[in-house]
């Protein structure tokens, strides 16, 4: 992100932000890069994360529970881990339902469902363009590497969210607005 954003989002100042993204350029926790303007501008500089701040994200216990769905899969059969990772899905849908009741418009409900899920370890915001509509997107998920062993819980995840917001979500895996990789989910109605 740029500095602008990022203080936008952690409401701080503009110098406060800059300040202390030098700092973590420093320490190496974060790297800056620009990134040429597509209209007329000086380039923007921007900043991610590096490799050295990953133990700083929460990853849901990675280890632990794929050594625990494999021996599930072992004892009860390759389909007992997303039946037993269905139930977890089903709880989190329900906590998203309590996030997103208050809120009276779709978009109202996706940015609340956006928050909580950024309270719980994910990193996400929504946006809104005319091209894609309004979508949320996602750059970090503490279950990813459980996802990249069983695939079809991202599903199973992605048909919780839609029963969370009441509408149709797309979950696709391309660049984001900050022209790094992240999970877009495309809500599908602003009705």
């Amino acid at each position: 992100m740029a500095i602008p954003e990022l203080s936008s989002l952690l409401e701080m100042s503009y110098m406060g932000v800059k300040q202390h993204c030098i700092k973590l350029e420093e320490l190496g926790y974060v790297k800056a890069w620009r990134v040429p303007r597509v209209q007329v501008g000086r380039p923007q500089k921007l900043y991610k994360l590096t490799k050295k701040a990953d133990p700083l994200f929460p990853t849901g216990g990675v280890g632990l529970v794929l050594s625990l769905l494999e021996g599930v899969r072992m004892s009860f059969g390759d389909s007992a881990p997303e039946k037993l990772l269905y139930h977890y899905f089903e709880k989190e849908r329900d906590l998203w339902l309590k996030a997103v009741r208050p809120g009276k418009s779709l978009v109202e409900k996706a940015t609340r469902f956006a928050d909580a899920r950024t309270r719980s370890g994910h990193f996400c915001h929504c946006h809104y363009n005319v091209k894609e509509g309004f979508f949320i997107e996602e750059y970090h998920h503490p279950l990813h590497e459980v996802f990249v062993k069983y695939p079809n819980l991202m599903a199973m995840e992605t048909r919780m969210m839609e029963q969370a917001l009441g509408t149709q979500v797309d979950r696709d895996v391309r660049k984001g607005s900050h022209g790094v990789k992240c999970t877009i989910y495309r809500i599908g109605t602003l009705g």
